[in-house]
């Protein structure tokens, strides 16, 4: 399996002590994934080797023959501003530490310190350097509005300007190795944004999908962990949990709102430690996969609540992605209508039908608390039950809450003129009409001005005339 290189820059160590080097760079690659490093055991070469680019970071030791770290410090702030600068010192001076964050540095730590310090304070380096990254990458995307990769969104049909503005931000944040969370309501197509958020992404490995809804804490740990040999009755052979097999790719939870306390302190120590232990085992196994987590909860209210822990709800909110509800993007529900028409017919062998002209003008008068998967059910339904040129609307108005009666009146009195004994005037047919499309929107003036084929202020306004 190919390697995925973190972090997406080089990190330069500077020392003219190669077992230091050799050291360290061990250490950031066991103890963090750390592996795309470089070693400088000459301080004359280190502004060569940035002017190259692709260098983000910079650990530096400050005493060097030829070229101090101090004074190397101060190059670099001044030609390479972008570039953050870690002091590895030998020597634990207050005044010299001060001296080097005035003049720049990101942090400051003593060869004698503990690693996890160190690995620390290279880790914290590299989020603020990944964050600042997509700061600038999103205001570019946001202003210019365009897509790099439309290719990655084709499995999602919409027009909606909301859900492209998405779309502009999963672009920016698909690269991130921050935990992405993912909301909105069951059936937005929350599992189709993490596919475009896998893409994306620079992972390697597959898209493992886990539905952790109704999980037990055991069964949790056994499922994304793993487990040795014997680590239970019945456990006769070892077997790979879910973060393994998602290797250098990226791991999807879905319904993560339904997590229990103990799942999600695992969870936690996961996203923070970036490491497991797979049960029966007292060998921690690194962590290379992308998280990705969804919800239809609202997490902000079960973290008020006390149900969701606030430090994991923070963590998750690193990048956060809302989808809106159907009902929302009502102009979205012609094309998805198109689509899934087109998809069952192909799934069940059929010639795709044509579809009544108002039946997209009923369907967005409908809430559709199961959203697009709601839709697809319908159609699917419509479809498979399906015999003549046009399309039936019967299995969509059930499907609705109403009944073809309740819809359209009994036949005798579907011509509403034959109470007239003659043909009534325009203005008489008019307000028929807009009496008609308020009666089956159920007095909502702007479904009604939708039906009409109306704007909602020439709705109120020919409301007005009928009232004088």
């Amino acid at each position: 399996m190919k390697t995925t290189v973190y972090p997406s820059f080089s990190i330069l160590l500077v020392d003219d002590e190669p077992a230091w080097l050799k050291s360290f760079s061990l250490t950031l690659r066991s103890c963090a994934g750390i592996n795309n490093v470089h070693m400088c055991q000459d301080s004359r070469e280190v502004m060569a080797r940035l002017n190259e680019g692709g260098i983000g970071l910079v650990l530096l030791d400050l005493t060097m023959p030829h070229l101090s770290g101090e004074a190397l410090l101060q190059q670099i702030g001044e030609a390479h501003p972008e570039i953050m600068t870690i002091i590895v010192s030998g020597l634990n001076q207050l005044e010299t530490a001060v001296r080097c964050m005035k003049l720049g540095a990101f942090d400051y730590f003593v060869k004698t310190d503990e690693e996890d310090r160190l690995v620390g304070g290279v880790l914290r380096a590299i989020r603020m350097q990944e964050l600042q990254h997509e700061c600038r990458t999103m205001s570019d995307r946001v202003l210019s509005r365009d897509l790099q990769h439309p290719e990655a969104f084709i499995d999602i049909v919409t027009c909606d300007r909301g859900m492209h503005d998405i779309f502009t931000y999963v672009e920016a944040v698909a690269p991130s190795h921050q935990p992405l969370l993912i909301t909105g309501e069951s059936g937005v197509g929350k599992e189709l944004i993490a596919r475009a958020v896998h893409r994306l992404s620079r992972c390697s490995g597959p898209l493992v999908a886990v539905n952790v809804a109704g999980l037990d804490d055991t069964v949790f740990a056994d499922t994304l962990f793993g487990h040795v040999r014997g680590a239970y009755t019945g456990a006769d052979q070892a077997r790979p949990g879910m973060i393994e097999q998602a290797g250098n790719g990226t791991l999807f939870l879905d319904e993560i709102g339904d997590l229990s306390i103990a799942s999600q302190v695992k969870l936690l120590r996961l996203l923070q430690e970036g490491e497991y232990f797979p049960l029966g085992s007292d060998r921690p196994k690194r962590m290379n996969a992308r998280i990705v987590v969804a919800t239809h909860c609202n997490l902000a209210a079960k973290e008020a609540a006390g149900t969701f822990r606030r430090d994991l709800y923070y963590r998750l909110c690193t990048h956060h992605i809302h989808i809106p509800a159907l009902r929302e993007r009502p102009g979205d529900i012609p094309l998805l209508l198109d689509y899934f028409l087109g998809e069952a017919a192909k799934s069940l062998g059929k010639r795709k039908p044509t579809p009544p002209k108002e039946l997209a003008q009923i369907l967005s008068t409908y809430s559709f608390p199961g959203n697009v998967r709601e839709l697809r059910g319908m159609v699917y339904n419509a479809v498979s039950l399906h015999k003549e040129r046009i399309l039936s609307m019967e299995s969509f108005l059930k499907a609705m809450g109403h009944s073809r009666t309740e819809q359209v009146p009994p036949a005798e009195n579907q011509n509403p003129f034959r109470s007239f004994e003659r043909l009534p005037t325009f203005a008489e047919a008019a307000e028929l009409l807009v009496d008609e499309a308020i009666t089956r929107a159920n007095g909502v003036q702007a479904i009604a001005a939708r039906l009409l084929g109306i704007s909602p202020p020439a709705l109120n306004k020919r409301l007005k005339m009928q009232r004088k």
